[in-house]
């Protein structure tokens, strides 16, 4: 575990933490256990069953109270924040006692950015689409008056920034293309001849050398959307 060592520290009113130099990583279970599944009915298989999402995944950052924390000042709390993060970083409360929860936090999946933690050990889900890329996300600890919910002035630990490495799991990378398709219909007789044109008017068309293929039961032609602008035509060829 990489566990933040939170403290309050009375002589200044405010939250500070002890942040770990180890960095988690993201690890799909295809990697950490493979041929391993989820069950089916377990909240959190849609996320990361390799069938499914298969997000990859860790519990290994987390927060922990320093037990030489000074008392909490009478009718407060702690929340935890999040500050900043990329949006497919995700975030769960994780349970596995029944019944087993996987419950979205800060802002995962439209929940709010922060979270009241009663100081207990506590190591949320983190997850992520596979891959080889890193992700960093900030926090902050708070302090909370429960007599009128607002923040104590002046309580924050400031800003805490979390990294994680991420693992690809071997998936192969799709390639996603915008192209221009030029048909006709199919029982066009094999006598016409697609030609382009820069212009118009143009006095010279040219023939269309790629080769045609079947488009929704249409004979076609596919361009790159880069091409440089063209006017088409069909030419009888005697």
């Amino acid at each position: 575990m990489a566990m933040p060592m939170v403290s309050y520290q009375a002589s200044d009113g405010m939250i500070h933490v002890m942040m770990p130099g180890a960095v988690p990583q993201l690890t799909p279970l295809l990697v950490s256990n493979p041929g391993d599944s989820f069950d089916p009915a377990d909240p959190w298989f849609n996320a990361l069953d390799p069938s499914a999402q298969g997000a990859s995944f860790s519990r290994h950052y987390g927060f922990m109270m320093d037990a030489m924390s000074d008392p909490l000042p009478a009718n407060t709390q702690m929340w935890i924040r999040k500050l900043a993060g990329p949006a497919d970083l995700k975030i769960y409360n994780y349970s596995s006692s029944v019944p087993k929860q996987l419950t979205p936090v800060f802002g995962t999946d439209g929940s709010t950015n922060a979270v009241y933690w009663k100081g207990m050990m506590w190591h949320p889900v983190v997850a992520a689409p596979p891959g080889t890329n890193s992700y960093t996300a900030t926090f902050e600890v708070y302090l909370v008056n429960t007599a009128n919910g607002q923040e104590v002035t002046n309580s924050s630990s400031g800003t805490l920034t979390f990294n994680w490495t991420n693992a690809s799991d071997g998936r192969p990378a799709l390639n996603l293309a915008q192209k221009i398709v030029v048909a006709w219909p199919s029982a066009t007789a094999t006598n016409w001849v697609l030609e382009s044109t820069a212009t118009v008017n143009a006095a010279t068309w040219n023939a269309v050398t790629n080769t045609p293929v079947t488009v929704d039961g249409q004979p076609s032609v596919i361009l790159d959307q880069n091409a440089a602008q063209q006017f088409f035509r069909m030419r009888f060829v005697p």
